[in-house]
């Protein structure tokens, strides 16, 4: 249970109230920004070390994708609150999560518990942390919201693409259920 991976992702949930600090308490967005792309880049480094040490625990599979929606939430509605992300992005960004959020209720009401990791989710996942930590950084460096805008539009997009996936992959698991409960019966 106490493993390097799961050490890192529990710092990384300790360092978001750290970010709205900056960002809400002392209104630094860029100072904020860095510290999400931090936040970010260690979502993909406890999940290499995890494989890479044979670290990977049960515990790690529900902390890390944790610190990741609360990082991500946190991050949209403090830029909803503080003004510093675009509030159609952001409103997308929170349409989408709370539908994800529904449909793993759903299935996790129907008997499973988690659907497979898409390699294009995190793709998604990545551009639009960054888009997101972008836009705060962009505050002070014009040329930064530029590019959050051009890898957060396709970002968004592709989060959308495997929000449907999801879906899908949600039903059949919930098909699957009924039919392995049918056969059983």
């Amino acid at each position: 249970m106490l493993t390097i991976p799961n050490l890192i992702s529990l710092i990384r949930l300790g360092l978001i109230p750290v970010f709205l600090w900056l960002l809400l308490g002392r209104d630094d967005p860029f100072a904020a920004g860095w510290l999400l792309g931090g936040i970010a880049g260690t979502d993909w480094v406890d999940g290499y070390l995890a494989r890479r040490l044979d670290q990977v625990s049960e515990i790690g599979k529900v902390l890390d994708p944790l610190a990741d929606r609360i990082a991500i939430v946190a991050a949209v509605i403090g830029g909803l609150i503080s003004g510093y992300l675009p509030s159609g992005f952001a409103w997308a960004l929170i349409a989408r999560e709370v539908l994800i959020g529904l449909g793993a209720i759903y299935v996790a009401l129907k008997g499973h518990t988690k659907l497979a990791v898409r390699k294009l989710g995190k793709l998604a996942t990545l551009m639009v942390y960054a888009a997101v930590a972008w836009f705060f950084v962009g505050v002070e460096w014009g040329w930064v919201r530029v590019a959050a805008w051009v890898v957060g539009v396709p970002g968004l997009i592709l989060y959308y693409v495997v929000g449907f996936q999801y879906f899908g992959d949600a039903l059949n698991a919930v098909r699957q259920g009924r039919s392995d409960t049918a056969n059983s019966n």
